[in-house]
């Protein structure tokens, strides 16, 4: 079981995570943050572009140890990533997107949300998925 539940959580995390969310951050907003980041008392996207590659590091060092069957390192690297999870999006909710905020106009903005809109619908399919995916995990926890 505990296979399983990596894997398919591996899956998730590739997917949704970093081939979308990752994707909309690195693609659109912080290509567009940085435009403007002169206008910002500091410009966090490098930290958070790290934080990206860290986590990709957990990933693959669960997927590694998972095929390797060494629970102590899947451990290590699962709370590693949940630890950086944890940080990384509160610096999201407190520091990058409220400087978002300040610093971008309501037309860029505007023009930022009708890309990730496009995305979305692209991804539609895959969201559905990966929300069940999400809600199984809330189920098996009751």
């Amino acid at each position: 079981m505990t296979g399983v539940f990596f894997h398919n959580t591996i899956g998730f995390i590739r997917e949704y995570a970093d081939r979308f969310h990752h994707t909309k951050e690195e693609d659109i907003l912080f290509k567009e943050f940085n435009k403007f980041s002169e206008n910002a008392h500091c410009n966090p996207v490098e930290q958070m572009l790290y934080e990206h590659d860290l986590g990709r590091g957990f990933v693959k060092g669960m997927e590694t140890a998972l095929k390797n069957e060494d629970k102590a390192d899947l451990v290590k690297n699962a709370l590693g990533y949940a630890q950086l999870l944890k940080e990384h999006i509160y610096k999201e909710d407190n520091i990058l997107y409220p400087m978002t905020e300040e610093i971008l106009s309501a037309r860029i903005k505007n023009q930022i949300q009708k890309k990730f809109d496009i995305i979305n619908k692209k991804k539609a399919g895959a969201q559905k998925q990966h929300l069940a995916f999400v809600k199984s995990l809330r189920l098996n926890t009751k």
